[in-house]
């Protein structure tokens, strides 16, 4: 029977593919090289035959029978519930846990952190040991401090990302214009300065900022996290800003309530809501920050309404106008409701040396110098220049030591307080440790006075001598002026320059802070015009004496 034309057609491309397959295999690869390759392509597909499934998979309790081959259940992902505040609370406490471990993202390892990183020693002043998760650091766990404070947390820049974000969407702030929050100048700065653990004042003349409020907002929300973290907990709010009206304290709050996300709750206090309602609000809530103007609070507390002895930081901003609307008593009784040594933050917003007294009683303790201004009044802020006209040489060596005398309290004795002299090799100089002896003051010539040698400085009564050091004028530029409270130039011998260099470098960790210096008519007239401009700038009295001490000058030179 005769094939049909369909069959003969059929069986001639079977002929035809064969030999082009054949051609094909012996041009390219060999058949055994093509099924690895073939294989190799199927592996990055997945898709495996299922026999093979078998011979890279073994049976689990899970699945017994391998009817699987190995393959993960399919699992359902759970719509999420919206959370409610007391749940967002708790979730701010296992946030700060979780965001710890993992990889560093790539912000952390920007040039900001680098920086930080390389000046993380300078965090440990005056030798003393850094607290290590909010408690005491002990020998040996020195270095433990130092990584502790290394660097911001992820938590803390969370808390900026949530403001900045918010402040963005409400037209307030514009990051092309202005950088980022989180890497702010003074942000970082301020940070350093509150992880050394001492009070902070900023002196650049200003009030607080959006980027200031900022930092000091989410390094609060960062030391809550961290105490919780560790089973501490707050009975009281944690931040307590003061500010002078109810405009500031809008404006403050408008910050604050970004992180109401993140469990961070804010409660604005003024004047400008009826005081029932506030009541009412404080019961129904507990905030971890409050703002507030002086007298609202007073006389919530007063009425108990909220308890404030537990607070931890407490910010004082606009300190000049606090003083000028007669709030400064009811700041100094706020402070006095404050259990303990709460951290303190002042804003000092004018360079006038009228609100230093205000500042000494809020600043007790060592403090930080914060200030991004390098201008003569921002960087010798709170430290009291003090001009004395002689008649005499003779004069000038009495005045130089009562002052001294009265540096020490009159008594040979009490706490050690850092004095340094500046002097000049000759006559003048032996008289003056001839006199200093004899008044049974110890005398140091070292670049630096140390506490331990004014301890250890007995006389042969075993009665502690005070310990002066002295400094030759010429070695001024390279002597570390940071620790001394009270400078005395007895010979006006010096340059501006050098009397600008140590008004700037002295009294770095102290609001007490004096330089003392003494002119003649005839040797020091020269430089009474240039002193007096630098007392201006500072914000400071001009004596009566040294004006006409310029005026003579100006006048003989004419």
């Amino acid at each position: 029977m005769a094939k049909g034309e369909d069959a003969i057609r059929r069986r001639q491309n079977k002929t035809k593919r064969k030999k082009l397959q054949k051609k094909e295999s012996s041009s390219n690869v060999t058949a055994r090289v093509a099924a690895i390759i073939a294989a190799k392509q199927r592996r990055k597909a997945g898709k495996r035959r299922q026999c093979l499934g078998m011979c890279f998979s073994l049976p689990t309790p899970d699945d017994p029978f391998n009817d699987r081959h190995g393959k993960k259940e399919f699992q359902i992902k759970e719509t999420k519930k919206p959370m409610s505040l007391k749940d967002k609370k708790a979730f701010v406490k296992g946030k700060s846990a979780d965001l710890k471990k993992g990889t560093e993202n790539e912000r952390e390892k920007s040039h900001t952190f680098m920086y930080l990183k390389e000046r993380r020693n300078s965090l440990n002043l005056e030798g003393t040991e850094l607290p290590v998760n909010g408690k005491p650091a002990v020998n040996g766990h020195q270095e433990q401090a130092c990584e502790y404070f290394d660097r911001p947390s992820k938590f803390l820049i969370l808390c900026l990302n949530a403001i900045e974000n918010a402040l963005c969407h409400n037209g307030t702030y514009n990051v092309e214009e202005k950088k980022p929050l989180f890497v702010n100048h003074w942000g970082i700065e301020f940070w350093k300065c509150y992880s050394s653990g001492r009070d902070i004042i900023e002196t650049s003349g200003s009030s607080s900022s959006v980027e200031h409020t900022a930092w000091m907002v989410s390094t609060a929300a960062d030391s809550i996290a961290r105490n919780e973290k560790e089973g501490l907990s707050f009975t009281s709010p944690f931040l307590l800003f003061l500010v002078p009206s109810q405009e500031k304290a809008a404006k403050v709050r408008s910050v604050c309530k970004s992180l109401k996300t993140l469990g961070i709750h804010t409660v604005s206090l003024h004047p400008g809501a009826p005081i029932d309602h506030q009541i009412n609000g404080l019961k129904s809530c507990e905030p971890e920050f409050l703002v507030s103007t002086p007298e609202r609070l007073l006389e919530l507390v007063s009425l108990k309404a909220v308890d404030i002895s537990g607070v931890s930081l407490l910010v004082v901003d606009e300190l000049e106008a606090l003083c000028k609307g007669g709030y400064l008593a009811n700041v100094n009784s706020i402070r006095q409701s404050i259990s303990g040594r709460p951290r303190t933050m002042v804003f000092n917003d004018s360079i006038n040396y009228a609100s230093v007294p205000a500042m000494q009683n809020l600043l007790i303790g060592s403090i930080c110098r914060l200030s991004l201004n390098d201008s003569v009044a921002s960087q010798s802020a709170c430290i009291l220049q003090s001009v004395n006209v002689c008649a005499s040489e003779e004069e000038k060596l009495l005045k130089g030591i009562q002052v001294l005398d009265n540096a020490y309290g009159n008594s040979h004795c009490s706490q050690p307080v850092n004095v340094l002299y500046v002097v000049g090799k000759d006559g003048k100089f032996q008289k003056l440790v001839s006199a200093l002896s004899l008044k049974g003051y110890s005398i140091s010539t070292g670049s630096k006075c140390i506490l331990s040698e004014v301890k250890n400085s007995l006389d042969t009564d075993r009665i502690k001598r005070p310990a002066v050091s002295m400094v030759d004028k010429d070695h001024i530029d390279t002597t570390e002026l940071g620790e001394y409270e009270v400078v005395i130039i007895p010979d006006f011998v010096l340059s501006i320059e050098n009397y600008v260099h140590i008004l700037t470098k002295m009294a770095r960790h102290t609001v007490k802070g004096v330089l003392h210096s003494f002119f003649t008519k005839e040797g020091d007239a020269p430089h009474a015009g240039k002193l007096i401009e630098i007392l201006e700038q500072c914000g400071q009295a001009v004596p009566e004496a040294l004006r006409d001490l310029s005026l003579t000058s100006t006048m003989l030179e004419s």
